[in-house]
């Protein structure tokens, strides 16, 4: 294994995730990619830009959320494991796909959080998005 693929949501509990790639990244030597998937672009999901505040706040949160990946993969050199961060804009499952096959990741680390009923009734969650159609190894990891 050389390449672990972690994506982190920003939802508080990605020291869990952190964690363990590392453990992982330690025993097999392994470089680890930290990947934030960013909502898509308003365009991309056919809205128009939107007034320049609009776009000035999405541009300061993307920053602000890049900076933070950033942070996360330092910690990690610090501690003897290569690591980069990246931060994508699309659609969560297809792009994490896309994105751990364009690095040749071995392994794809995401969190689990269990919803409620109402939400499994009307959405998919992403690691059962993950589950169905990737076929790199998933590690999830339950968020509580």
């Amino acid at each position: 294994m050389k390449n672990i693929f972690v994506s982190i949501d920003f939802k508080e509990q990605e020291q869990l995730l952190l964690d363990k790639a590392f453990e992982l990244a330690k025993a097999f030597d392994a470089k680890i990619w930290l990947v934030h998937i960013a909502a898509p672009e308003p365009d991309f999901v056919g809205y128009g830009v939107g007034p320049q505040y609009v776009r000035a706040m999405r541009a300061s949160e993307l920053r602000e959320e890049h900076h933070l990946l950033q942070k996360y993969s330092q910690k990690l050199i610090k501690k003897g494991v290569e690591s980069e961060a990246l931060l994508v804009q699309g659609a969560t499952v297809e792009m994490i796909i896309k994105e751990a096959k364009k690095l040749d990741a071995d392994l794809i680390i995401t969190g689990h959080h269990d919803h409620n009923f109402l939400y499994k009734a009307f959405m998919e969650s992403v690691s059962n998005g993950l589950i169905k159609k990737s076929k790199i190894p998933l590690l999830l990891v339950p968020l509580i």
